[in-house]
């Protein structure tokens, strides 16, 4: 079989966009200044108030010898346009790029490559962080914690590594369209924001062969607008119910005693980061919301919270920073147990960061 049989309709790239005239054009152009044949793109426009339709329909023209396809539909949230575009996809291979975000240049040719070469059920990426300060941008690069280039059969080991690095973004996971189909449906959860975190797992679950590409291939730009900086009481019950979702789905799944360990210690962490989080919101309105959070974390466990805090404290456990394990789960312990002294000093350093955060902006 020759490479050009092999990339045939290699990549559909979907791109779900709401509201995102300001961003749109850079990640589109990002995409289309790659595109070759073998690739698809679809922009899933969900509803837009401002001019993204345009703005893609411009760039359709523009770039009339691609195959860029735009979808337009009633505004029912990214998880709805996801599926939307999943439905609309035909590559062999799926790849997400948020309407915010960047294709970095050459990351379809080595998507390309890794697939042409090692057929795997996904190719898990690297990415980098983008943050805008006044006129400047700030990069850091994001690895994964799989052993760099190398492809992987062993799925305890992916699923352990997957847990153990807590990145559930779908965007870093260009997995066969095929895996996506075997999953109840529909794919991403409608209504809900973090729709990944409660579907990247799952999906991996699927999945026989990984192959890390130790490379970034999305600029993933945050920014104050994003889903990530708009913090309400949805905002956290929506984060742990997706943990929730992570355990009904892995429940009657055949995976190890050690599998399920990492999905909860990947729990406690994303708890703590929640508790931490609802510090933002009015006093009374956080304190409706813990407690909401506390159980649903809690029901989200499949061993005794106390088991889960001794693993990280014994460092039992793969881990990328046992110190940050030390941290999370002392944190942890306190929030579970409703320390006043603790609430007290998370609700004043959240108030001085947003301080920071704001001072920053209007300089």
């Amino acid at each position: 079989m020759t490479m050009n049989q092999l990339l045939r309709k290699s990549l559909s790239i979907i791109v779900p966009a709401y509201d995102a005239a300001a961003f749109i054009e850079p990640c589109l152009r990002s995409i289309l200044a790659q595109l070759e044949p073998q690739h698809a793109l679809v922009v899933i426009d969900d509803g837009s108030r401002d001019a993204t339709g345009e703005i893609a329909e411009h760039l359709q023209h523009e770039f009339a010898h691609a195959r860029f396809t735009i979808v337009r539909q009633p505004n029912h949230g990214v998880a709805t346009a996801r599926n939307q575009g999943l439905a609309a996809a035909d590559g062999e291979y799926v790849l997400f790029v948020d309407a915010d975000d960047l294709l970095e240049p050459g990351a379809l040719l080595a998507l390309d490559r890794a697939i042409a070469t090692h057929r795997p059920d996904v190719v898990a990426c690297d990415y980098n962080t983008w943050r805008q300060r006044k006129k400047k941008h700030k990069c850091k690069r994001m690895m994964l914690g799989y052993p760099p280039n190398a492809l992987l059969h062993d799925q305890e080991a992916i699923l352990c590594s997957f847990f153990a690095g807590r990145q559930n973004y779908v965007w870093a996971n260009v997995f066969r369209r095929e895996i996506y189909e075997r999953v109840r449906q529909p794919v991403f959860p409608p209504g809900r924001v973090f729709e990944d975190v409660a579907v990247v797992a799952r999906l991996l679950a699927e999945c026989a062969s990984l192959f890390h590409l130790s490379r970034p291939i999305i600029d993933y730009r945050q920014h104050p607008s994003s889903l990530k900086c708009q913090v309400s009481s949805k905002w956290c019950v929506d984060f742990v119910w997706a943990l929730r979702q992570i355990r009904d789905s892995f429940v009657a799944l055949p995976v190890s005693d050690a599998v399920r360990m990492h999905i909860d210690v990947a729990a406690c962490h994303f708890y703590v980061g929640i508790v931490k989080t609802s510090y933002q919101l009015p006093w009374r309105e956080g304190r409706v919301v813990r407690a909401q959070v506390r159980q649903l974390f809690l029901d989200s466990l499949f061993n005794h919270p106390l088991a889960v805090l001794a693993a990280m404290e014994r460092g039992t456990v793969i881990s990328r920073d046992h110190e940050f394990d030390l941290t999370a789960a002392s944190q942890a312990r306190k929030a579970l147990s409703g320390s006043v002294a603790f609430g007290i000093m998370k609700s004043a350093s959240r108030r001085w960061k947003m301080w920071q955060q704001r001072l920053a902006a209007a300089t």
